[in-house]
């Protein structure tokens, strides 16, 4: 990032559930950091989940910020409209021959790994997030790609991250606010889910997409997603697009060291706005989690 610079940070919930004290702890950072840096703070709401994402937690998301005291400019961004963005993304990659698909379904997945674990010799493996995908469809033929296909069997896209990496020449980093400068290991991830069987991209993949896009300079999240920044800043590079600064912080637990989560209805913001607490009292109820 040059001097010139303006800094833009995002929070960008998912309308799955009702935001909890957490994300009213990572929305203020991403909005206070913007403040204090002269910069611009954006809300997305990223909503490809059709199965869980309902509009009525889309709204309540909008009255939660707005009652913390919030301001973003508006259009807000919703991944759902953008599925155009996310499919050029997808297509560079699959031009560079980085993509694959995945028949595989979850039982294929665990006996598979199960298989491996009673014989180590086939490199079973775990990763930071569970064990990694152990490569069923990456070895497929065309032709056994394309019966699978023409036989209408539901497949996801995963990136080969062998081949990937193999374009990658020069050492990746990024940095990090509270850890200084971080070196990737896109590894750890394996060959990660790009777009699913019921919606054309991934997590990984919009997020990326779309954090250039609306020219972010700052990602702040919680350190359950640091992990995820090795493998994203594969993507960036494979798909040239401008490094960010991270800051991964600390998550919101209970005292049995739980993370909140949007099923535990008494640390909603919406339940905290119908109390009689106001937005004031959040920074003593946030030390009662940190």
């Amino acid at each position: 990032m040059t001097q010139t610079d303006k800094v833009i940070t995002r929070f960008a919930p998912s309308p799955s559930g009702a935001l909890h004290l957490g994300h009213a702890y990572s929305a203020k950072l991403n909005y206070d950091f913007a403040i204090e840096n002269g910069g611009e703070f954006i809300l997305r709401i990223e909503d490809i989940d059709h199965l869980r994402c309902k509009t009525e937690y889309e709204n309540s998301i909008f009255v939660d910020l707005h009652w913390l005291g919030l301001k973003w400019p508006t259009p807000v961004r919703r991944q759902s409209d953008h599925f155009e963005d996310y499919a050029a993304a997808l297509k560079i990659l699959s031009d560079k021959g980085l993509l694959y698909p995945c028949f595989c379904t979850r039982k294929d997945i665990r006996e598979e790994i199960n298989e491996s674990t009673r014989a180590p010799h086939m490199g079973s493996k775990m990763g930071p997030e569970g064990l990694i995908y152990p490569g069923i469809c990456r070895h497929l033929t065309d032709k056994e790609k394309e019966e699978k296909m023409n036989e209408g069997i539901p497949h996801a896209m995963r990136i080969d991250l062998k081949k990937a990496l193999s374009l990658v020449n020069e050492p990746l980093y990024w940095t990090d606010l509270r850890t200084g400068t971080q070196k990737a290991e896109p590894e750890l991830m394996g060959d990660v889910v790009l777009a699913r069987k019921d919606f054309p991209t991934s997590y990984h993949l919009s997020v990326v997409v779309d954090d250039d896009i609306q020219k972010i300079t700052h990602i702040i999240r919680g350190e359950d997603l640091y992990y995820a920044s090795h493998f994203q800043k594969l993507l960036q590079y494979l798909l040239n697009l401008k490094p960010v600064t991270y800051d991964h912080h600390p998550l919101l637990k209970t005292k049995d060291g739980n993370r909140l989560a949007k099923r535990d209805k008494s640390i909603t913001i919406n339940s905290i706005r119908e109390s009689s607490k106001t937005p004031v009292d959040l920074g003593a109820m946030i030390k009662e989690y940190l």
